[in-house]
């Protein structure tokens, strides 16, 4: 299973948190993201390498490159209080800080010590967990929010947050504060992968896009499912998958079909709107 978890975190941390800070379209993200290979490069090697100081350090690496992206949300905040209440905003500083938590849970594992009494297993499923349902879900969450200005938009855009947050208290607090953040994550998500199907893949003329759009909602609609009974089953002890089986299916599903889809159609429709900035960047 190491592989795999390896694997799917590499590709949040090289492709998927790149490309989605991109999308933002937030002018002053653009020198970090220029600057993100510095710290995610040694970060992706310290995963493949033994647990020490060397692991750890390369950790460290990312993990600095990680507070300087989570340090951009209270300058957004500061800079316009007033749209800090916008849900596609606080679905964007979610995105910001959401790869902080998984830095951190990397140091921990990669140096071999247990965080706040959790041990190494799960600290290496917590690093994918915050760059796929806490960077990529809060990302497409404030991207579909902005482009359908509906209710359910804005639904999205709040739930997923809340969601990812309940679920980080739940680590600390029990099962059922897991549970309830699961239950409010996966209704967001369906509800991101409701809008993208019906009114952000509609009307796109470029296949491409629409199949990527397409692939990334009918995965949620699966993966999503996967997650709420692996923590129905943690709460109430009937049987549910196990951390193998939801780490090939639930954690690569939404690795590839979701995230990887997601932001791939995204940037193709970034790049259709805006082509100045798709040559210059």
């Amino acid at each position: 299973m190491s592989v795999l978890v390896n694997s799917i975190v590499m590709l949040g941390m090289l492709v998927v948190v790149p490309a989605g800070l991109r999308l933002t379209g937030a002018a002053e993200l653009d020198r970090i993201r220029r600057l993100w290979p510095l710290f995610a490069v040694p970060g992706a090697v310290s995963l493949w390498l033994p647990r020490g100081t060397a692991a750890t350090a390369l950790a460290l690496c990312y993990a600095l490159g990680t507070v300087l992206l989570a340090m951009h949300a209270p300058y957004r905040l500061l800079r316009s209080p007033s749209r800090s209440t916008a849900p596609a905003e606080i679905a964007l500083l979610t995105a910001l800080v959401t790869p902080s938590v998984a830095a951190l849970a990397l140091v921990a594992e990669r140096s071999g010590h247990p965080l706040f009494g959790f041990g190494l297993g799960i600290l290496a499923l917590t690093v994918p967990h915050f760059h796929f349902a806490g960077f990529a879900a809060a990302l497409v969450a404030g991207l579909v929010c902005r482009v359908s200005g509906s209710g359910a938009g804005r639904f999205a855009a709040l739930s997923v947050p809340l969601g990812t947050l309940l679920v980080l208290i739940g680590y600390f607090i029990g099962d059922w504060a897991e549970l309830a953040g699961a239950a409010v994550l996966t209704a967001g998500m369906w509800t991101v992968a409701v809008l993208t199907w019906w009114s952000v893949r509609t009307g796109q003329r470029d296949r491409v896009t629409r199949t990527l759009l397409a692939v990334s909602s009918a995965v949620l609609a699966v993966t999503m499912v996967l997650a709420l009974s692996w923590a129905l089953g943690e709460a109430t002890g009937i049987p549910h998958p196990s951390l193998a089986w939801m780490a090939a299916t639930h954690g690569l599903g939404n690795a590839l079909g979701f995230a990887l889809c997601s932001v791939l159609a995204w940037q193709r429709l970034h790049d259709r709107t805006d082509p100045v900035e798709s040559r210059t960047a």
